[in-house]
């Protein structure tokens, strides 16, 4: 429901929609790169891409709202920001009180060691660890859950000593990507992939053969 979402943030954060507005949360498994970003560069090869991995985000969640041809849907991509350069939802938050992982922050953190440093939170899945992606929202204005049953997120990284390794690593060496790796997790990004999202944008589209 929009309004979990809604309830734990500052009214600017909020989404303008009533409190039982349904709204799905958008994830990006490790499977994605071969099963929908390649066919769709190969598909789109002769257009104009200007960053594959949004383009063939928004391509598969516009062939989700076809499948509701009588329903409004609105769909807010996780790159979006407002006039203001705010982001126009916060994934990591949206994730956390959709139940779909859980967002670890220094709050989660009993015995803070970092003093007058800034610590971001990140996410973890409970299959995935830190090997997946939020990629947007979907929203239906005209259907109201009131009955909806809010499900919490699963606390995979539960000890204080693994949540303080999580958010050290996360936020001094998140490029060596070691914080995905703090649980034992079901599957990871492959080699290709890694190497993908490890290179820099511009240069990305030589690796998916697009120059």
């Amino acid at each position: 429901k929009v309004g979990w979402y809604n309830a734990v943030l500052q009214p600017a954060f909020h989404l303008p929609y009533p409190d039982d507005t349904l709204a799905f949360v958008v994830l990006s498994t490790p499977s994605m790169f071969d099963k929908a970003l390649k066919p769709f560069v190969n598909k789109e090869r002769l257009k104009i891409i200007r960053d594959p991995v949004d383009q063939c985000v928004s391509h598969h969640l516009s062939r989700v709202k076809e499948k509701f041809p009588d329903q409004k849907v609105d769909i807010i991509f996780d790159y979006e920001i407002l006039p203001s350069r705010k982001p126009k939802f916060l994934a990591q938050t949206a994730a956390h009180v959709a139940g779909a992982a859980y967002y670890y922050q220094r709050k989660d953190v009993k015995l803070d060691p970092w003093g007058e440093k800034k610590i971001y939170g990140v996410c973890i899945h409970p299959k995935y660890g830190g090997w997946f992606a939020i990629r947007g929202l979907l929203l239906f204005p005209d259907i109201q859950v009131l009955f909806l049953e809010q499900s919490a997120p699963i606390d995979c990284v539960s000890t204080e000593e693994k949540r303080i390794e999580l958010l050290e690593q996360f936020n001094f060496h998140w490029r060596d990507g070691c914080y995905r790796d703090i649980i034992e997790v079901k599957e990871r990004y492959s080699e290709e992939q890694k190497v993908y999202f490890a290179t820099p944008p511009a240069e990305r589209f030589r690796l998916l053969g697009l120059t």
